[in-house]
């Protein structure tokens, strides 16, 4: 049974990681699209700002502070919901950690704790959302996964592996519910490269600042795909040309892709000119300074993805969306020619 989604106007959406980034922007996205947030995150005073923000311009906002990895403070997401908008539309799990290092570098600790933020967090969100729509009589959950859940970079395995994980939890939830007829679209949002401030809030191993290869997306094309996700179901949207090339090229060459990776993918992600924020760096255990869309990186981000444009079109996305990949790829190798 297809699921019937109510326009974004008319929804309350919750969504975890909402204090930066991604999450940020769909939260405000969202907004002034009409519906109520339900902002959740580790730093409580981030989000305090960013709710007040929202409701100073007419927005309905409710700040929620929870750590992901515990099922009990999801729980408690849900509850706050409820409480304030009588329960939500839509599920966003979007709150994630990174590492950058090599697998021996990183220690068997933070492996765990990437695992229980990106994967188990999603689970928890998950599990949470689908209890609730259920009773609600249909919505949509949205996970954010990447397109290191297609294809894995050097230097990011811990978080490489998160994303591979969510595909088979994301595939798994819509097999289950649409298996007893439950009304709730399940989409994975896969980004490329976005200009989050991911790099900042990573733990890192190497030995210079981090960096997100180029091409870039501004986080505002990501939210405009997660909140289009909320009212229109869809399986899969891919974020950036750059991405899907990347993904395509792991499936079509995956021993060449290999070879690419191990001889510029250390490089590509090293920020050489870059100083770091002391404050914003680090927050795998603990919350930093948040409360931004952007990195502070000097980067250029592309404001627009005619990939998500094509995933949009009704029953062409599919084709949009292969079409997208070829004309990417050939700008690709016309580059490399040159």
């Amino acid at each position: 049974m297809r699921p019937r989604l109510k326009p974004i106007a008319e929804q309350v959406v919750v969504i975890t990681g909402a204090s930066s980034g991604n999450g940020l922007a769909a939260a405000r996205i969202a907004a002034r699209g009409g519906a109520a947030v339900v902002l959740a995150a580790r730093n409580g005073e981030a989000l305090e700002r960013i709710r007040d923000a929202i409701v100073s311009q007419g927005g309905r906002a409710i700040a929620v502070t929870a750590d992901v990895s515990s099922r009990e403070q999801v729980d408690e997401i849900a509850q706050r919901a409820i409480e304030a908008f009588g329960g939500f539309d839509s599920w966003v799990n979007n709150a994630a950690a990174g590492i950058y290092g090599t697998l021996e570098q990183v220690p068997i600790e933070d492996h765990r704790r990437v695992f229980e933020v990106n994967y188990f967090g999603t689970l928890h969100g998950s599990l949470v959302a689908a209890e609730h729509l259920r009773r609600r009589g249909g919505g949509a959950i949205i996970n954010v996964g990447s397109i290191l859940g297609d294809r894995t970079i050097v230097e990011q395995g811990p978080y490489s592996a998160t994303k591979h994980a969510l595909q088979a939890l994301t595939d798994t939830l819509r097999m289950e519910l649409e298996r007893e007829g439950a009304r709730i679209s399940i989409t994975l949002v896969k980004p490329g490269g976005c200009g989050t401030p991911y790099p900042e809030h990573a733990r890192n191993y190497m030995d210079v600042p981090p960096r997100i290869p180029q091409p870039l997306y501004h986080p505002d094309v990501v939210g405009d795909a997660i909140v289009f996700a909320c009212a229109t179901p869809r399986r899969t949207l891919y974020i950036g040309s750059g991405g899907l090339v990347s993904s395509l090229a792991g499936q079509v060459a995956p021993r060449t892709t290999d070879r690419i990776m191990e001889l510029v993918g250390r490089r590509m992600q090293q920020h050489r000119t870059e100083s770091e924020d002391p404050a914003k760096r680090d927050n795998l255990y603990e919350p930093r300074q948040d409360g931004e869309v952007c990195t502070d990186q000097a980067v250029w981000m592309r404001r627009s993805s005619v990939t998500v444009q094509a995933q949009k079109l009704p029953r062409l996305g599919l084709l949009g969306l292969a079409a997208g990949g070829i004309l990417a790829g050939a700008q690709v190798l016309a580059k490399a020619r040159r």
